[in-house]
């Protein structure tokens, strides 16, 4: 019996690039011939005619489905929508630009086949920006520090994980999907394999700096509660040394009446102490806040239309 492959690509700004990825999908699995396919294209709100695009590409392939969502939601929340719209054995996500090669999914493949539950592109040379390689090194400090990833692991957004871990993935119903937090909650069987990583040949890349630092405000908040841990311990900390403080102010005044207590150094302790309270009390509200815009329910996605080759299936 043959295995069917999904893959799920968010798409944004990818009017120019993404017909070609397709075209690269299917010279790769025409090699493959144990294996049957599926490409589910999901466009993020983009504000070109990604989607437009995306419709010329359906009725031109018959394994390729899409699905328009009604507004931008992210990256994570289109990989979201992708996953739970696949059929496959195994389910590979990569990206719209045609920097993580397509025709080297087979070597993901082969690691799922190998035994492993999850397996990540690892790139020795990548051809990101400064800024973009900036961001992926500071998602992995966070993933470890926050989440427990493996040192040694590598993750990125071109990806293959077998059915069973899509299945508990898609079971998270929260308003902040984060994809690397739920595959790290599902399995520790997570291996990587070495790809080549292109160059951008059109456009440049969707994140920038505040994208970026929602996304770590998202990784460190949907699945850890390491960071509250982190303020109490602060908080501790530095009630300690303001105990020692104030003792050796009350020692000095004692010993030594005539110097005048120092005003700057009251002042900026002051400072320094206030700003480190509002620090842990914006951290305690982000958690608060999630939290009741989960309880009432925030979508992680709208889907406002889907289109498929296939007559029996509904287009909404």
């Amino acid at each position: 019996m043959q295995k069917k492959i999904s893959y799920v690509i968010p798409c944004y700004r990818s009017e120019k690039t993404i017909e070609s990825v397709i075209t690269e999908i299917e010279e790769t699995m025409s090699f493959l011939q144990n294996y049957t396919y599926e490409v589910v294209l999901v466009n993020d709100g983009s504000p070109d005619n990604t989607w437009g695009k995306i419709c010329e590409i359906v009725k031109n392939h018959k394994e390729v489905r899409g699905f328009n969502f009604a507004k931008n939601f992210g990256q994570h929340a289109a990989l979201m929508a992708g996953l739970n719209n696949v059929t496959g054995d195994i389910i590979i996500c990569l990206d719209d630009d045609g920097q993580t090669p397509a025709n080297e999914a087979t070597k993901l493949i082969r690691a799922i086949e190998d035994g492993a539950d999850a397996v990540y592109a690892k790139y020795d040379n990548k051809k990101h920006s400064a800024f973009r390689n900036f961001g992926t090194a500071m998602n992995e400090w966070m993933t470890e520090v926050m989440l427990g990833k493996p040192k040694k692991l590598y993750v990125s957004s071109y990806f293959a994980v077998r059915r069973f871990v899509v299945d508990e993935m898609i079971k998270y119903k929260g308003s902040y999907p984060y994809v690397i937090g739920l595959v790290l909650r599902t399995t520790k069987n997570i291996v990587n394999v070495d790809v080549n990583h292109r160059s951008r040949e059109i456009g440049t890349s969707g994140y920038n700096f505040a994208k970026l630092l929602g996304l770590w405000v998202n990784g460190f908040t949907a699945f850890s509660i390491k960071p509250l841990r982190i303020a109490t311990v602060m908080g501790c900390v530095f009630a300690f040394i303001g105990f020692i403080y104030g003792i050796y102010t009350i020692i000095k005044r004692l010993v030594l009446p005539d110097i005048p207590a120092g005003f700057s150094a009251l002042m900026a302790a002051i400072i320094f102490f206030g700003g480190m309270t509002m620090l842990m009390l914006g951290m305690a509200g982000e958690y608060i806040g999630r939290t009741y815009i989960s309880i009432n329910e925030n979508p992680q996605y709208v889907i406002r239309d889907a289109v498929s080759a296939d007559p029996e299936e509904k287009n909404v």
